[in-house]
């Protein structure tokens, strides 16, 4: 598991542009320690999706889809405002 969540935090890190690499590798080396297995296979098919459609979700500019909503996008939502969340 811990090989799993190394691998999900390079790729956090290593995102293709500057803006979601430090959101989303801020966000990994946060969170990534704590998730269930469950919260580990939502954060995995976050990193799979485009970076501009989750970026677009972050800062407010497209609507977060019912199939991609979930616990994890709602924590890395709240933790762009407030890192400590």
């Amino acid at each position: 598991m811990e090989d799993r969540r190394r691998k999900l935090n390079f790729r956090a890190w290593r995102r293709g542009f500057k803006e979601m690499d430090l959101l989303m590798g801020q966000f990994a080396d946060a969170h990534l320690a704590g998730m269930s297995d469950a919260e580990l296979d939502e954060f995995e098919r976050l990193l799979a999706t485009p970076d501009w459609e989750v970026y677009a979700w972050l800062v407010g500019n497209e609507p977060v889809p019912a199939e991609s909503s979930g616990p994890v996008l709602d924590r890395l939502l709240r933790f762009k405002y407030d890192p400590r969340a």
